[in-house]
């Protein structure tokens, strides 16, 4: 290190080093998802399995642990002190996962997402089930290496603070219970208003040419910057922060479906721009250059897929565009009836395709099924079948194959165990940060103004300033409660909902 260098800017120089290695491991990651051919995936697991040792080697060097405790003994204050505690918490976390064992997870992803799309596609939940019990069992001894977090003796804690850092299985637990009754309230009065959009106006002939066009119009209205970034198409949907310059995004294209790949790329799009306005240019590799939780990072996508997304003032400014992209579907319809339908609810089998008011219920379903798996309270084999009391119990539906239901997620074969229930906490904090910046835009109807003239960068000016720019500084709760003045709640989300089913079902 030269002469000069200070205890903060020579862990600065090697957290960002490890982050360029880990940006390779995420360019090969989205290959992997998008342009691998079937026959490569042996290889590709070589290849992932070398990346994760030498990123693991990077993350748990004696130099960087030396790094740290410098910086530490410098008493950093302010910003420097984020970085020196993130850093440490990344370091102690890291220290106790074995290589051999980073290295199979990494091979047993590879292996386990192949698996899962061929399963998926032949509905053969038969041959992905010895992939999963693979992976519960390596991250069965994942949680037992890093420890339970908060003194918790649940495994589950020591996955989900992965994801939501800082969070517990026992709030979630608070959470899904404030939500589960009314939800099964207001999906029941829904379907018992007789009330029913015109669903057929999102399922006619829509060329996909045409619809990537609409979702391009789309993503470079609300501020996506294809200068810094791509739409590619993956079998699931996914957004991946590369580094400073390079955020990824993917969508899915039906020709008989517009609003799976619209509201698909929408959503990424959320993700994209958080990626693409956290201050990685200066703080590359740091807590400040890094989303704080996956739950703030669900919540920039379900606020610009739903709460502005489905908006009838959103459409107001997309419309004209939509009937000249599709004149002979859409060209003699009216926006009305077409917002409606996106607004349809509805019990469905698919997470992703599902309404707001039924999505947490999925959410639910998984995060109750996942802990079981995970403590092995539920075997692999068990699983189709407890999937689909479930569902019955809380959708009132049970699925009519495999891809419909246990094998809709790309999650587990991924080993993205403890992931799902930041989906619910993203739409609870979503709900809290728009209800805010409606109040800094002017209230709603200016709100709306805005969005019918296409002007959504107010709105994002304001989550860059109140979310995006703080990187790692603050806990997300704490983060939401210093952007919105109030503890989040789930009340926001509730209220939205309710006043949504008052408007198009009368209830």
């Amino acid at each position: 290190m030269p002469d000069h260098a200070t205890p903060i800017s020579t862990l600065r120089t090697l957290l960002r080093e490890k982050a360029v290695l880990g940006s390779v491991g995420s360019v090969v990651g989205w290959d992997e998802q998008t342009q691998l051919p079937p026959a490569g995936t042996d290889l590709r697991a070589d290849q992932s399995s070398l990346l994760a040792r030498l990123m693991h080697e990077r993350a748990t060097s004696a130099q960087l642990g030396t790094a740290i405790a410098d910086a530490e003994a410098a008493s950093p204050e302010g910003d420097e002190a984020v970085i020196v505690r993130e850093a440490r918490r990344d370091y102690d976390r890291a220290t106790k996962l074995p290589t051999r064992l980073v290295e199979e997870l990494a091979r047993a992803e590879v292996k386990g997402h192949a698996a899962w799309v061929e399963a998926r596609k032949n509905d053969d939940f038969a041959a992905f089930v010895p992939h999963l019990e693979t992976m519960l069992k390596l991250k069965r001894e994942e949680a037992d290496c890093v420890g339970h977090p908060h003194h918790d003796d649940d495994p589950y804690a020591a996955l989900l603070d992965d994801y939501e850092p800082g969070e517990s299985p026992a709030y979630l637990d608070e959470v899904f219970a404030s939500l589960k009754g009314p939800l099964v309230d207001l999906v029941g009065r829904i379907n018992d208003s007789g009330k029913t959009p015109r669903r057929e106006l999102l399922t006619r002939s829509f060329p996909v040419d045409a619809q990537r066009e609409l979702s391009t119009k789309a993503a470079k209205a609300i501020g996506f910057e294809f200068n810094a970034g791509r739409l590619d198409v993956a079998v699931h949907p996914f957004c991946s922060g590369f580094g400073p310059g390079d955020t990824r995004m993917t969508t899915r294209f039906f020709e008989h479906d517009l609003g799976n790949s619209f509201f698909s790329t929408l959503h990424e799009t959320g993700h994209a721009l958080y990626e693409q306005n956290l201050p990685k240019a200066e703080h590359f590799g740091t807590a400040l250059g890094e989303s704080v939780s996956l739950g703030i990072h669900e919540s920039q996508s379900r606020l610009w897929e739903n709460l502005v997304g489905r908006s009838p003032a959103f459409w107001q400014y997309l419309w004209p565009t939509a009937q000249e992209l599709f004149p002979e579907a859409l060209g003699g319809e009216s926006m009305d009836d077409f917002v409606f339908a996106t607004n349809d609810v509805r019990p469905s089998f698919i997470r992703t395709e599902s309404d707001e008011a039924t999505y947490n219920l999925h959410v639910l379903l998984r995060f109750e099924i996942e802990r079981a798996l995970l403590s092995g309270d539920l075997s692999v084999a068990d699983l189709p079948g407890a999937w689909d009391e479930k569902m019955d119990a809380y959708l009132g539906i049970k699925p009519d194959k495999a891809s419909n239901g246990c094998l809709q997620d790309v999650h587990w074969s991924a080993g993205l165990i403890g992931y799902f229930p930041t989906y619910t906490l993203g739409n609870v904090y979503a709900s809290c940060l728009f209800d805010k910046v409606t109040d800094a835009l002017g209230g709603q109807a200016e709100r709306d103004a805005l969005f019918a003239r296409g002007e959504f960068r107010p709105l994002l000016d304001w989550l860059i300033d109140n979310v995006h720019h703080h990187g790692k500084r603050h806990a997300a709760r704490d983060l939401v409660e210093k952007a919105t003045g109030s503890k989040p709640t789930v009340e926001p989300l509730l209220t939205h909902l309710q006043e949504k089913a008052s408007l198009y079902y009368g209830v």
